[in-house]
């Protein structure tokens, strides 16, 4: 299975944002961008992938949604906003809360989502310009690849994760974190994996 974690700092941690306004949601609109470009192909869905969106925003971080394509999940580009206002509106305090088909939702923070998915035996990849080449590591097919927004990752607890975490690039530019799960995407494919 394929993870994709993202990070946001300021993303909206209540349902009570305008869908016209994703901007002003804690740039919502990039976690939408998130969520398209981790499942859609051009007739299909991709359903050997999971989503993993944590947000510290205001008014009750953190919160962590999770996103995974089931047969019987109905998700589609245009109400994307509308599912995650949804989402975001189900939790229920203390309790890990399945608000729809593949769609879930809980209090945990960054660092306990990356360590119990590294516990799950996936192999963990932190995006930085700074690793290695993308294309030069090997990827098994259990992995994880954690990315931030605009304002990056939590340094505190990436330093706190760097035992099980591998640096790695998609190469000398700085992309959208959308652009980014494109790319990890079709290497993945190429590799077959």
């Amino acid at each position: 299975m394929r993870h994709f974690v993202y990070f946001s700092k300021t993303a909206q941690t209540s349902g009570n944002f305008r869908t016209d306004k994703l901007m002003k949601a804690g740039r919502m609109d990039i976690v939408m961008h998130i969520i398209i470009h981790s499942f859609f192909l051009s007739n299909k869905l991709r359903e050997n992938v999971k989503v993993h969106l944590v947000f510290y925003g205001s008014p009750n971080p953190p919160r962590h949604v999770e996103l995974q394509i089931k047969p019987e999940t109905n998700l589609s580009k245009k109400d994307i906003g509308n599912l995650i206002k949804k989402i975001l509106y189900k939790y229920k305090e203390g309790k890990k809360t399945e608000v729809l088909p593949g769609c879930w939702i809980e209090k945990k923070d960054f660092t306990k989502v990356i360590e119990e998915l590294d516990n799950e035996g996936n192999e963990i990849f932190i995006l930085d310009k700074s690793g290695k080449g993308l294309r030069e590591v090997e990827i098994p097919k259990d992995c994880v690849f954690v990315l931030g927004d605009q304002d990056g990752l939590p340094k505190k607890e990436v330093k706190r994760l760097k035992n099980i975490v591998e640096k790695v690039s998609v190469g000398n530019e700085i992309y959208f974190a959308s652009q980014v799960i494109t790319i990890i995407n079709n290497e993945l494919d190429l590799r077959g994996i």
